[in-house]
């Protein structure tokens, strides 16, 4: 197998903290200011920005200025790093998939 980026060990921190991940799931759906983000979540401003802050600096967000507010995107980049991480345990599910699948067939040939 050829040489796979290592993943950010940052990110899979920041992505850790239950509010951060409520944050990006949030910012899936598309852009957002601070204030959405704190009234959408329930969640006070102050906290929403240093959320923001944590998951800025691994890499997860940018924000944009619009007139007096900031406005948050989600960065590709950092979730297709993880996804290509995490497909190279593909083939371990995929075998333990099949073991499960001839052990199934085994016993209904025993039923």
């Amino acid at each position: 197998m050829g040489y796979i980026k290592r993943v950010n060990t940052e990110m899979l921190s920041a992505l850790a903290e239950p509010n951060r991940m409520r944050i990006v799931e949030l910012l899936r759906d598309g852009p957002r200011s601070v204030g959405e983000i704190s009234q959408r979540l329930l969640i006070r401003q102050p906290q929403v920005s240093k959320h923001l802050r944590v998951l800025s600096e691994a890499g997860l967000v940018h924000a944009e200025p619009v007139a007096q507010k900031r406005v948050y995107h989600l960065q590709a980049e950092p979730f297709e790093e993880l996804d290509t991480w995490l497909g190279t345990f593909q083939h371990i599910w995929n075998k333990r998939l099949d073991a499960f699948e001839e052990y199934v067939e085994d016993l209904k040939k025993t039923s």
